[in-house]
């Protein structure tokens, strides 16, 4: 594949920063779901990784429009960015929220669906470290879409033994909501890898 057009190498580091900061915020909720103790001091990691996020994705906008050439289209840049962010503030979210519905403990189906999110990121920090040479990212990206696909699975399973299993209204509420936050950070993931196809495509 012909190299994608670098006339602002900056652009393609922030990107690899903004995913890595996405990885450490989905470990970061892969530890807090496992360990589920701390949870004032890891949800406050997160929200400081999710600041940190906005803060990459503010310098990407700002290099947007100081650029007069971009490596791939601008509205591209621009998805991808947004996207990204979206599984971060997700992540704060699902976070937040097991603390403020004050969750005993996570489900196995959320310590699954966190499972899926962090290997997810895994292959999206993959798949940008070598965007800029437009390289073997096709099977990274498709293992982001596997990891949707069973992520829905879990998720419907998931919500099917909670009213199987007779649980207070209060808990089903609870865990529906939670599920539904982690699968919108999963379903970002995979709109993100949708952009990156989009932009391999066009190269």
């Amino acid at each position: 594949m012909v190299r994608l057009i670098p006339h602002d190498e900056k652009f393609f580091g922030l990107f690899i920063e903004d995913g890595e900061n996405l990885l450490a915020a989905a470990r970061q909720l892969e530890d807090l779901v496992v360990s589920y103790d701390r949870l004032d001091e890891r949800i406050a990691e997160i929200q400081a990784l999710e600041k940190r996020g906005d803060q990459i994705d503010s310098e990407v906008l700002a290099r947007l429009e100081r650029s007069f050439t971009t490596p791939f289209d601008r509205e591209d840049i621009h998805q991808l960015t947004s996207h990204l962010d979206d599984v971060v503030d997700n992540i704060q979210a699902a976070a937040e929220t097991f603390q403020i519905y004050g969750v005993a403990q996570p489900t196995e189906e959320c310590r699954e669906m966190v499972g899926i999110l962090t290997a997810q990121a895994s292959q999206l920090v993959d798949a940008l470290r070598k965007l800029e040479s437009g390289k073997d990212i096709a099977a990274h990206l498709a293992t982001v879409h596997e990891l949707e696909h069973k992520a829905d699975q879990v998720s419907r399973s998931a919500i099917g033994r909670l009213f199987k299993d007779r649980l207070d209204p209060l808990e089903v509420i609870k865990f529906r909501d939670l599920y539904s936050i982690l699968e919108e950070a999963i379903d970002a993931g995979e709109d993100a890898a949708e952009v990156i196809e989009r932009i391999l495509a066009k190269a």
